[in-house]
């Protein structure tokens, strides 16, 4: 979908936004804190969260992703095959990373309960990729990509339009 970095760029932001306001929300819910968490709380944890979600998709997540994506055994040319070996190892490498910061948060929140920090990362893990992926593959990535196609690419061709 994009072709140059600044459409990487906006493809990125709104992938990130999306993600980071679903796996938001499902922790809050998972985690019995709606109602209990201010308003600003919620607003500070999304921020957060989109910055550290985009910064690790940007620099590290997505160029490792990419680079294992296009390196598996499969049909390029299949446009299909392609978004699907993209999305799976970005929600790989953001539920791995993510999940750091989810257990970060809620140990400094005293918020962890009995166990061990390593015990608690990989239960996070484990409930963040059973939601993260269907949240990618059915919503966030279909909506993202068809947003994208036609406000960002759409701009483009209109701006090639009038120039000719």
């Amino acid at each position: 979908m994009p072709t140059t970095k600044k459409e990487n760029f906006y493809f990125g932001m709104m992938m990130c936004i999306g993600m980071v306001i679903g796996m938001t929300f499902y922790n809050l819910v998972i985690n019995d804190l709606i109602g209990t968490i201010s308003l600003q709380g919620m607003l500070l944890q999304l921020i957060l969260g989109f910055i550290i979600a985009f910064i690790l998709e940007l620099f590290i997540i997505g160029p490792i992703a990419h680079k294992v994506a296009f390196s598996l055994p499969y049909d390029k040319s299949n446009k299909l095959f392609v978004i699907l070996s993209l999305a799976f190892c970005m929600v790989i490498g953001m539920v791995l990373s993510m999940s750091i910061y989810g257990v970060t948060m809620a140990y400094f929140a005293n918020s962890l309960g009995e166990g061990s920090l390593l015990k608690h990362y990989f239960l996070t893990v484990g409930k963040n990729f059973i939601f993260a992926l269907p949240l990618q593959l059915l919503i966030i990535g279909p909506l993202v990509r068809f947003s994208f196609a036609k406000f960002v690419k759409g701009q483009k061709s209109i701006q090639t339009d009038g120039v000719s």
